[in-house]
């Protein structure tokens, strides 16, 4: 699939290589390798755009969506868009009255030129986890991640389970809160605190940009099971 245009991307759908650095690119004191990583979940034309409820939602967040990825950038900080690509062949994928979103190559299914620079990534997933049966974890190792702030639409869904595998994979988890976006706020509430009490620390962006800047990462700590 081709980056979108008119701004460059790399692009890694499931299987691809990606290139080893060259003896010049490899991380130095003054390029320290990347310990933290944005993943962004379904921050597509046709996902947003399927109601009124998104549509809103999405527009109210976004102002501060924007300005955080631009801050994380600042930071060296890789911003990685999971990219919904529903396969015509998939009975449990969403119908919307009858057509089918997010196919490969439509333009329904490009990140929303709002979140993209030149410089994300984008990885292709055919289910709401951004690890299921993706090289995402893989590609996250390669360039030294532990810890994922994940972000994106829709907190209930993409969000939660994205965050419970990137927990079940070993990685340290945190959403910002500001960061994550439900057609309905009772669901955001509702999957804030499952993820709080199972598998990720909360925060704001401003509190997860500071953290980042100066290089203290809270720890998520198992909650005790009652």
């Amino acid at each position: 699939m081709s980056c979108q245009t008119p701004r460059r991307c790399l692009h890694w759908p499931s299987g691809a290589d990606i290139p080893h650095p060259h003896q010049h690119d490899i991380q130095t004191e003054e390029t320290p390798v990347a310990r933290c990583a944005v993943l962004t979940n379904d921050l597509q034309y046709d996902l947003v755009n399927k109601n009124e409820e998104r549509r809103g939602a999405v527009a109210a967040f976004t102002p501060k969506m924007t300005a955080f990825l631009a801050d994380m950038r600042q930071l060296d900080v890789p911003i990685v868009h999971l990219q919904l690509i529903n396969k015509e062949d998939d009975p449990r994928a969403e119908r919307y009255d009858g057509w089918l979103p997010v196919t490969k190559g439509s333009d329904g299914a490009r990140i929303m030129g709002e979140f993209l620079a030149e410089e994300d990534v984008i990885v292709e997933k055919n289910k709401d986890s951004g690890f299921y049966e993706t090289d995402l974890d893989e590609r996250l190792k390669e360039l030294g991640v532990d810890t994922v702030a994940i972000t994106g639409m829709q907190t209930q869904i993409c969000v939660q389970t994205t965050a419970a595998d990137g927990f079940f994979r070993g990685y340290n988890v945190i959403v910002p809160s500001d960061a994550v976006v439900s057609a309905r706020e009772e669901d955001q509430t509702r999957a804030l605190e499952w993820l709080r009490s199972y598998c990720a620390t909360i925060l704001t962006t401003d509190e997860l940009v500071a953290a980042v800047a100066a290089d203290e990462l809270p720890q998520f700590n198992t909650v005790a099971i009652p």
